[in-house]
């Protein structure tokens, strides 16, 4: 069983492979890799996809890998192998991305990505630190993990679905924020799990074994 963490120069990927090499030595997880090599994506069992920065630099990084999206899309669209975007890598998937300019995203979860607007002047943008999950919705991957467990954010946009029910978990920041999403073998979390502790290691480990 491989898990492909894809690496198209967005963000550090270090604290990210340090947890999910953690979490399948502990859960006989299988074997975590980091590529940008479309032919090992293409072979993956499981496709994790990180991202940090702006919107439409990530979409642009990503596309400037020949032959990259195209392996992501054939393993989690036509072959169904389960997938996890973290931050931007979420925020892709959405339709569209309205950081700095109109970006096409994904699609594969029908939404906009849209500023944060806190409704108190207190409230900065960006989001930064830690906050509380409020689950909305059941899923395999958050086996174990409840309403009040903390997660780390960074970000100033956040994921608007357009289907209510693909929003399984909000945080409150002067409104609510979303924080995670899924549609059928896909998921996605606005904060950072391998900087969550012990509910983001939980998370990391319940994505290593879900078989949607």
């Amino acid at each position: 069983m491989i898990t492909a963490l894809v690496d198209y120069e967005s963000g550090n990927l270090h604290s990210a492979e340090k947890a999910f090499q953690r979490m399948a030595a502990e859960t006989g997880g299988g074997e975590i890799i980091v590529t940008s090599d479309p032919d090992q994506v293409a072979r993956a069992d499981r496709i994790v996809l990180p991202g940090d920065g702006a919107f439409p630099a990530c979409r642009a990084g990503l596309s400037g890998y020949a032959g990259l999206f195209e392996a992501i899309e054939e393993a989690v669209i036509t072959k169904g192998r389960p997938f996890l975007g973290i931050c931007v890598g979420m925020q892709m998937l959405a339709s569209w991305g309205r950081e700095y300019e109109d970006t096409a995203g994904f699609d594969w979860i029908a939404g906009e990505v849209v500023k944060i607007t806190p409704d108190a002047a207190a409230l900065k943008v960006p989001h930064m630190g830690w906050n509380d999950l409020v689950l909305t919705g059941a899923h395999p991957v958050l086996e174990g993990v409840a309403t009040g467990d903390h997660a780390y954010f960074v970000h100033s946009y956040q994921f608007h679905t357009e289907n209510p029910a693909e929003t399984l978990a909000h945080v409150d920041y002067g409104g609510d924020v979303t924080a995670i999403v899924s549609r059928g073998n896909v998921l996605g979390f606005q904060f950072h799990p391998e900087k969550s502790q012990a509910p983001g290691l939980r998370m990391i480990a319940n994505f290593l074994a879900w078989a949607p």
